[in-house]
């Protein structure tokens, strides 16, 4: 079997029997074409360590990309690999003995409380797009949603006089996300009085919608924000995923519990929640060398 071939059969089995986001597997897909373009298509019981090591090479060397880069691309070919030595397409598995290069820590952006409510004071509530977009920053901020899931949103999928909505996470998996007040405030000014003129048919499923009476995609929300942001003088780059930080990040500042954030951030692994108990405890440092006396 080539390697072409063996990717093919791998990528189909994580989509239906690991269940694998789509991003996730196009990343998957875009770094194992890569490598397979790299070796020139050799059958997949002749890849060596050799090449693996050498491709890893030509990562650094050639490509100049990131130890983060070089580990994704590593991890994909473990999970190929080994998957293919399960059917038996394979004898041995190349890069079982090759390490993945080591990660420092990376602290995600968070933004302040106050850049926080400067950018959801941006948008125009006056006007239907205006108060979409503040729904659309609100809802962000009051859940931790990926912007995918928040532009996926139905109408049917929020229950605002219980005040929680639910959302389908990677890999397909529901969860129940709670929504406060304000943000329900928010969303049901929205629905009255912005979403029935960008629904002049009144056909459409998804909750947010562009005037065009279609579904907000991911790529019009970011520069939504990015511009609002830039709008009210906040210097840095900001994202929908700065919000989802943020949200996370304030809520552990307050003593949140981390398996409650866990849960509402949809993370399988708590490890991954983790990452924002250290961001915390750095704010807490600066906040400690700035204002105690003897710091």
């Amino acid at each position: 079997m080539t390697l072409d071939g063996g990717i093919e059969l791998f990528l189909e089995n994580a989509r239906l029997s690991r269940g694998l986001a789509k991003n996730s597997l196009e990343a998957y897909a875009r770094d194992l074409a890569a490598f397979n373009r790299y070796v020139d298509n050799k059958l997949a019981k002749d890849v060596s360590v050799i090449d693996v090591r050498r491709y890893i090479g030509f990562l650094v060397g050639e490509r100049g990309l990131s130890a983060r880069s070089q580990a994704r691309a590593l991890v994909a070919l473990r999970g190929l690999f080994k998957f293919l030595r399960v059917e038996r397409y394979v004898e041995h598995n190349p890069t079982e003995d090759i390490e993945l290069p080591r990660l420092g820590k990376h602290l995600p952006g968070t933004l302040s409380l106050d850049d926080v409510e400067r950018l959801l004071a941006a948008p125009d509530p006056r006007t239907p797009r205006g108060l979409r977009d503040l729904a659309m920053l609100e809802t962000l901020y009051a859940t931790g949603l990926r912007v995918s899931e928040l532009c996926k949103l139905k109408a049917a999928d929020v229950n605002l006089v219980e005040g929680f909505l639910v959302t389908l996470g990677k890999g397909g998996k529901q969860r129940l996300v709670p929504v406060g007040e304000q943000s329900r405030a928010r969303i049901a000014e929205y629905v009255s009085g912005a979403r029935p003129t960008f629904d002049k048919a009144r056909l459409a499923t998804a909750l947010f919608l562009t005037h065009h009476g279609r579904a907000m995609t991911r790529q019009n929300f970011w520069k939504l924000i990015t511009a609002y942001a830039r709008g009210v003088g906040i210097d840095r780059h900001v994202s929908p995923h700065t919000l989802r930080h943020s949200f996370a990040t304030h809520l552990l500042e307050r003593g949140a519990d981390l398996r409650a954030v866990q849960a509402m951030l949809g993370h399988a692994d708590i490890g991954t929640t983790q990452i924002y108990t250290h961001l915390s405890t750095a704010r807490l440092r600066e906040i400690h060398s700035k204002h105690h006396p003897r710091a």
